[in-house]
């Protein structure tokens, strides 16, 4: 019967902790619900840029092939330029996932018997987005027939020419931009607000009381302390990710630079969510829980694994507004591309804003009483 008792006693606290309750049914099906949409398989609405500089008939026929492609599977979704510099442009900015060129005189040089060549530029810093486009583009070209010839036979069939702009980056390489940000949101889970929820729960926080510090003080100190000690650690997984996968690192002290004002901006503004969440929480449980859920929310849609491009359109809709999907992007433009401002500035300005946002609310849900 004493064992009975204290069973008793522990669903008595479980059934009056709503949040445990909520959080054991709905964090597996959010879980579900993320996950399953991150990985759906075959890429879809890869952006691919298309420039005819020919205007002909079998450049017409190419881009009815590229058109099958964008309305039966799904691979693409094209986006039509006038000129080759627009496109290689756009592909350096991470605008477009490639970009099909098909050259002058492409429909004379099949009807001349001349192996004619279609560009296609790449870039290949997303090794899975630019297996994806060329593999399907190959299927393409290999399916357009010329006249009535065999393909082994016909020296006009259109052979694609791939420009990839940038070294190649294996898979595993790939993911070192997002082992960086995980680390940066775990060290915001290991500092600053989940400091201030152990002092609650252990009634540290009472001394604060009968000091002058302000509530901005608290917020400021916090964020401060936090944010040096979750940039050394993710400085220190972003050296071991280089040194274990030997990726290529574009720039110099240029890019270096670049990549730390992104790990502070990140690491500011998560902490400071942090902060705005965890204002009035007084027990460490709530942290873990929210933390899970948090981590998988910001972390999976975000494109660290997979391209945000062929999420579903309400999950493309949330990574627009998803911190962490713009930390990725600038961190994989400066590390495997060595982008120029204008590359990331409008990542960085999303951080700015974010972070400022988040500041504001942690100040006004912040309570400095008991």
């Amino acid at each position: 019967m004493r064992i009975f008792a204290f069973v008793e006693r522990d669903i008595r606290k479980f059934i009056r902790n709503p949040i445990a309750i909520l959080s054991s049914m709905l964090l597996p099906m959010v879980y579900l619900l993320i996950i399953g949409n991150s990985f759906q398989g075959s890429l879809k609405h890869l952006p691919l840029a298309v420039v005819d500089q020919d205007h002909g008939p079998y450049a017409d026929r190419m881009i009815d092939r590229l058109r099958s492609i964008e309305t039966g599977p799904d691979t693409v979704r094209l986006v039509y330029l006038p000129d080759s510099t627009a496109a290689e442009e756009g592909v350096r900015e991470g605008k477009f996932k490639g970009a099909v060129v098909i050259p002058p005189d492409f429909s004379k040089n099949i009807d001349r018997g001349t192996a004619p060549q279609v560009g296609l530029i790449l870039d290949n810093t997303e090794a899975v987005a630019a297996a994806a486009l060329q593999q399907s583009l190959s299927e393409a070209f290999n399916a357009l027939k010329v006249d009535a010839l065999s393909v082994r036979s016909d020296p006009r069939v259109p052979q694609m020419y791939t420009i990839e702009l940038y070294r190649k980056i294996d898979y595993d390489a790939s993911l070192v931009p997002g082992a960086v940000i995980m680390a940066i949101f775990m060290g915001t889970m290991i500092t600053g607000a989940f400091n201030l929820v152990m002092d609650r729960f252990l009634g540290v926080h009472e001394a604060y009381l009968s000091t002058p510090l302000t509530k901005i003080d608290m917020i400021l100190g916090i964020l401060i302390s936090g944010v040096l000690v979750t940039t050394l650690i993710a400085l220190m997984v972003l050296g071991a990710g280089i040194w274990m996968t030997q990726v290529p690192v574009a720039g110099g002290a240029v890019s270096f630079l670049a990549v730390l004002l992104v790990i502070i901006l990140t690491a500011m503004g998560l902490l400071s969510m942090m902060c705005a969440l965890l204002a009035r929480v007084d027990h460490p449980r709530i942290v873990g829980l929210l933390g899970g859920f948090l981590n998988v929310i910001f972390f999976f849609p975000s494109g660290a694994v997979y391209p945000v491009e062929s999420f579903p359109g309400w999950l493309r809709a949330f990574s627009k507004v998803n911190p962490e999907t713009y930390s990725v992007h600038a961190m994989k433009s400066v590390l495997f591309k060595g982008a120029e401002w204008r590359a990331v500035q409008g990542d960085i300005a999303f951080l700015v804003g974010f972070t400022l946002v988040m500041l504001a609310l942690s100040v006004k849900t912040f309570k400095r009483d008991l």
